[in-house]
């Protein structure tokens, strides 16, 4: 996401569609919480997520179908659902649950199974709602949906819900160790609007009654990754052929109300950039289903295949964009890696902030990867270290007074280049690459995404190098 030192940088942060509207609750509005003994007992296979969009009541009708593998014997399933959104029906493996057997009073469902589930045995969840979701106060930071309308006066919609969990778009287990193995998305919204989304088209389908059905599959996603987005776009396309063989689809939606040279010049850097992370750190993670970009009207967000770019098409000194090379960096931090829990969000911000001043070597020299290093040592916190080695929440790492809060972005990037200056480049690209594949000679269908820890990167780092650097974690992380 793009972080609190880069908030002076577009006029987008000054939020156009910040609006009042139902506040969800304190425990929805907490990501990345603890799971219960519940939710540690069942697999999250997949996520069949049917939603239709209704812009003129800022609302929306949705059906989530749930797919769970039991770990251990469970007799309920727990998982996180807004309890804004009104629930009309819950069944277990196609039987209606009574109301007395389901409760949701803060946005942790809880639903008792007809017959408790023994280890391996599978289970479906059907939950319909619907309701006016979450509004996003202040999107991307504050998150949720985003009501606006597009220059040409159609609606423009979107999602962002980083910091505040995906139980505000779909039921879900809202724990980065939960991600589901895939998830199905089918949008529905009026015929005259576009919603792309994650993972690989699946087709659409006109209903016959002024709105078309978007269809979508994406394998193992990031949980606050799935995304909504839908408005009036033209969409712009092409293949890069990768230097590890593959061939990898770009997309890029934009509002039909653009220039066409921002359009061009914007999308003549997805190659670019696909060049610089495929050389410097490793393999596109998902090649297999696309390089995806939709323009948003909150500033963007890491949205697996689909980032969200909301910078209007600026190009500074730097010669490049500097929000999309961001997100984009968070498909190797974010989406391929994963934190263990948000205490690790550095490595996400961190790793995919430091991605910048390499991307600046990488294009013009030396010199320019060290004015972005000064860059980033202006406005540091150093209120907390970068990692407790506590388990927190999202809210927890940005906004509370003892949380390192946007040092995870710029220390995050300057610690990384310090270790980098450490270990010499071919033990620290060594030790990131396996970070970040498991495993350090990654090509196309040999690696899964990873879910690491900070002490886990120490390990790493120890293993490759043969040398014990647990006084540089502990000097400049802990």
């Amino acid at each position: 996401m793009a972080g609190a030192a880069f908030i002076a940088n577009s006029a987008m942060a000054q939020d156009r569609n910040a609006q009042g509207g139902p506040e969800s609750s304190a425990f929805t509005l907490q990501t990345d919480q603890p799971r219960t003994p519940e939710q540690e007992a069942v697999r999250f296979d997949k996520a069949d997520i049917s939603l239709t969009i209704l812009p003129e009541q800022k609302a929306m009708r949705g059906v989530g179908v749930l797919d769970f593998t039991a770990l251990a014997p469970v007799d309920r399933l727990v998982v996180e659902l807004d309890a804004l959104f009104d629930v009309s029906d819950v069944q277990v493996d196609g039987q209606t649950i009574a109301r007395d057997g389901w409760s949701n009073p803060e946005g942790r469902m809880t639903i008792q199974l007809p017959r408790t589930l023994q280890a391996g045995e599978t289970t479906s969840l059907r939950i319909a709602y619907g309701g006016q979701p979450r509004t996003a106060r202040r999107a991307p930071w504050n998150g949720g949906w985003v009501w606006a309308t597009a220059p040409t006066g159609e609606p423009w919609i979107a999602t962002a819900v980083q910091l505040d969990g995906c139980d505000l778009i779909f039921p879900c287990i809202d724990n980065s160790n939960a991600e589901p193995r895939q998830v199905d998305i089918h949008i529905t919204a009026p015929s005259n609007l576009s919603a792309p989304a994650n993972g690989t088209f699946q087709g659409k389908t006109d209903n016959g009654d002024g709105t078309t059905t978007w269809n979508w599959t994406v394998r193992h996603p990031n949980i606050y990754a799935v995304n909504v987005t839908v408005g009036p776009y033209e969409e712009v396309s092409g293949d890069y052929q990768s230097r590890f063989g593959n061939v990898i689809p770009m997309h890029f939606w934009h509002l039909k109300s653009d220039k066409p040279e921002d359009v061009q010049r914007l999308f003549a850097e997805f190659p670019q950039m696909l060049d610089f992370f495929e050389q410097t750190v490793g393999p596109y993670p998902f090649g297999y289903e696309k390089m995806g970009v939709v323009e948003t009207p909150h500033l963007g967000m890491e949205h697996q295949t689909i980032n969200a770019y909301g910078n209007a098409f600026k190009q500074d000194e730097r010669g490049y964009d500097w929000l999309l090379q961001h997100e984009f960096s968070h498909e190797w931090f974010a989406n391929q890696l994963t934190n263990w829990n948000a205490d690790d969000m550095w490595l996400h911000e961190g790793l995919g902030s430091y991605m910048q001043p390499l991307y600046a070597r990488w294009l013009r020299g030396e010199r320019y990867m060290q004015r972005e290093l000064a860059n980033q040592r202006e406005g540091l916190l150093n209120r907390a270290p970068i990692v407790s080695r506590t388990s927190k929440t999202v809210d927890q790492v940005y906004n509370d007074p003892t949380g390192p809060g946007g040092d995870i972005y710029s220390k995050g990037s300057l610690v990384t280049h310090t270790l980098r200056m450490t270990l010499g480049d071919a033990d620290f690209f060594r030790a990131l690459r396996i970070l970040v594949y498991g495993r350090p000679d990654p090509e196309p269908g040999n690696f899964t995404p990873q879910t690491r820890s900070t002490p886990e990167f120490n390990e790493i780092v120890n293993s490759v190098t043969g040398r014990n650097y647990d006084w540089f974690f502990n000097a400049y992380l802990y």
